[in-house]
């Protein structure tokens, strides 16, 4: 058998495995797999350096499927070159609690890095991972001693293309010179609409060289051209690299091939059929014949591969033990041992000191406190550093020639935040990123897409209520908040002052099971005065901030800047001989994960008249005031005027609250 012939083999044998796993669930897309066999099994056989035995080997290149709904192609390379995905796996294709969903999800299938599926978002996560291989390359890599060397490669669609957020993320990979990001373009010309001539006639190749990349072009189906591409791709370090892979969408169909017949349908019993014999593949469906799967078998070389960099990192540790150390603890995603203790006595130091700022101010204090302890914290801002208030003493940029800890993102919410994802996936950082709160809008999909895949990102979003004032409706958040706390597996902070804020921050940081949206006023506000018990709770979600004697007549729950104008309510309300009960809830997810008997404690279920005040949507605060409480919120967008005349024109003052309390 020639090379010419094993090669073709092996490309068909992830063809036929493909559409046999479509046709087996009677749904999928199995032409982008037919179409880009050839790519992936040049790029996986010949330079592709990963390890099937250990799927989280640190130094592994990172692969990214990004037009996801090809997934049988990622599938079908995992089973074949030896990671724990049997075949059962793929003829499980699309089953509930199968290895193979229809959509590659992080943490369902090893050798899966990250989720892929809404279109683009994949080129970006990669696009973050490419920034933090070169960037933790510049942290720990020494003369002599390249610890972390790595590629990330990336297979994407016209559909990844056409998304507005490739357009942001890859204009920042060509400014950034990631040298080490190869994107391999499946341009085959077919969407689901059908030929996209129609609706998408960019050029593509003077886009990208516009971006600063290079670009190469080959024909998808030749292995000879896709290998001279990969390796002259591999031959530019400064510039991220687009290969142009001219296929045939559904390749070896020949009915249906160059169609869009092939995208995300099943073939046709008949369809696959005249596929085995156009390929000449006799085998039955799922059936692989041994040859094919030793050329396919990967576990040796990766495991010789692995060997290797664990030799560099022992020399490595040798001649600088205390950085590789550090660099074994954040590959871990460990935080230093005192770090927690650290992070209290600075709670403890906020409370004494009695700041009345800004929440986003006390934020940056808590950025300047917890930067000094935590190395691996790299942040960003979409063009708001200055009003975000970002950056610490010790940030430096993210630049093309060198690391640092700070990545100007341009306006880029979108691409910021998903790239944040990319960066978390990588390892070896805990990324932050900052906007205003109503611009989480443009990234709302990335926020969602960091939840679902469980990783811990920082969201720091300011300007959070009609408070910010004169900027007007279009810049003042109503519905956002409502919005991040109805996405599962989204914590999410607003904190009352400065106090309140450094815990917020300790708890994202230390929250290592998802994203933490921390979410901050421009305006100042009071620090309020606690005892020892009250300051533990904060942590805790929710607490009682002001109380009365005995059972309680009322309670008011708020969370931020409307906290003081509670403080004053609950004030009068006592004088006047109620029985009034302040609650203060930074974040009602922590405060729901909590025993029963904290919960009730802090809101006994016997007291239903309740008032819950917050500048933002009402609806969500129906699920702790009850039908019989009353919520002073925001049931309108604001407008344009100083934020403290907003605050009272919209109802946010003392007297409404007393009134509602007492109504």
């Amino acid at each position: 058998m020639t090379d010419a012939d094993s090669r073709r083999d092996c490309a068909n044998a992830i063809r036929v495995l493909s559409m046999d796993a479509v046709q087996k669930a009677k749904s999928g897309h199995p032409g982008a797999p037919m179409g880009m066999a050839d790519i992936a099994e040049v790029l996986w056989r010949d330079f592709l350096s990963h390890n099937p035995g250990n799927p989280d080997w640190f130094n592994r290149d990172r692969f990214v499927l990004s037009n996801g709904h090809g997934s049988m192609l990622i599938y079908s390379l995992l089973h074949l070159s030896g990671y724990a995905l049997p075949m059962s796996e793929l003829e499980n294709f699309r089953q509930l609690h199968s290895a193979t969903p229809g959509h590659p999800e992080y943490g369902d299938t090893p050798g899966v890095e990250t989720t892929t599926g809404p279109l683009g978002q994949g080129l970006a996560n990669a696009v973050g991972m490419a920034v933090a291989e070169k960037t933790l390359a510049a942290q720990f890599n020494r003369d002599g001693h390249e610890v972390i060397d790595h590629y990330t490669y990336v297979f994407a669609g016209d559909g990844c293309l056409m998304e507005g957020i490739s357009h942001e993320v890859c204009s920042l990979a060509g400014t950034l010179k990631l040298g080490k990001l190869i994107v391999l373009y499946d341009d085959n010309g077919i969407s689901i609409d059908g030929e996209v001539a129609e609706w998408f006639s960019d050029d593509t190749a003077k886009r990208f060289e516009s971006y600063g990349w290079q670009v190469l072009a080959a024909d998808g189906h030749d292995s000879a051209a896709i290998a001279a591409a990969i390796a002259a791709a591999q031959g530019e370090p400064d510039k991220p690299t687009l290969i142009s892979c001219k296929t045939v969408i559904g390749f070896g169909s020949p009915n249906k091939g160059g169609t869009a017949a092939t995208h995300g349908a099943p073939l046709g019993e008949d369809e696959v059929a005249a596929v085995r014999e156009e390929l000449g593949w006799p085998h039955a469906p799922f059936v692989v014949p041994e040859e094919i799967r030793a050329a396919w078998d990967a576990t040796e070389k990766g495991f010789a591969a692995e060997s290797a960099w664990k030799e560099k990192l022992v020399a490595y540790e040798e001649e600088y033990p205390e950085l590789a150390m550090e660099l074994v603890r954040r590959i871990k995603g460990e935080l230093p041992g005192e770090f927690s203790a650290k992070a209290e006595a600075y709670i403890q130091q906020c409370q004494e000191t009695e700041d009345n700022i800004a929440s986003r101010k006390a934020s940056q204090n808590c950025i300047e406190v917890f930067g000094a302890l935590l190395p691996e914290l790299i942040g960003g801002s979409a063009d708001l550093t200055g009003s975000n208030l970002t950056t610490w003493s010790g940030s430096t940029p993210v630049t093309r020639d060198a690391g640092g800890n700070y990545i100007y993102y341009g306006v880029r919410e979108f691409g910021m935040t998903a790239m944040a994802s990319g960066i978390a996936l990588h390892g070896g950082f805990i990324p932050y990123t900052a906007t205003f709160l109503i611009f989480m809008e443009y990234a709302r999909n990335a926020a969602r897409m960091a939840a679902l895949m469980k990783q811990h990102s920082i969201l720091v979003y300011t300007h959070d209520s009609i408070g910010q004032g004169e900027d007007g409706p279009t810049h003042q958040p109503i519905e956002q908040l409502t919005a991040l706390r109805a996405t599962p597996n989204m914590s999410v902070w607003r904190p009352c002052d400065n106090v309140e804020s450094a815990v917020a921050w300790k708890a994202a940081l230390e929250r290592n099971t998802g994203p933490t949206a921390l979410v901050f006023s421009r305006q100042g506000i009071p620090h309020q005065s606690r005892d020892a018990e009250q300051l533990a709770n904060i942590s805790r979600g929710a607490y009682v901030l002001k109380d009365c004697d005995g059972t309680p007549d009322v309670i008011v729950i708020a969370t931020g800047s409307e906290v003081q104008i509670c403080v004053e309510a609950v004030g009068r309300l006592q004088s006047e001989g109620v029985a009034a009960r302040l609650v203060s809830m930074p974040s009602a997810d922590v405060f729901e994960a909590q025993d029963q008997d904290y919960r009730d404690a802090v809101l006994p279920p016997s007291v239903r008249n309740r008032v819950a005040v917050e500048a933002a949507a009402v609806d969500y605060w129906h699920k702790w005031v009850g039908m019989d409480g009353q919520i002073i919120g925001m049931r309108s967008f604001g407008a344009s005027a100083p934020g403290g005349v907003l605050m009272e024109h919209f109802g946010f003052t003392a007297d409404a609250v007393v009134a509602a309390a007492k109504g």
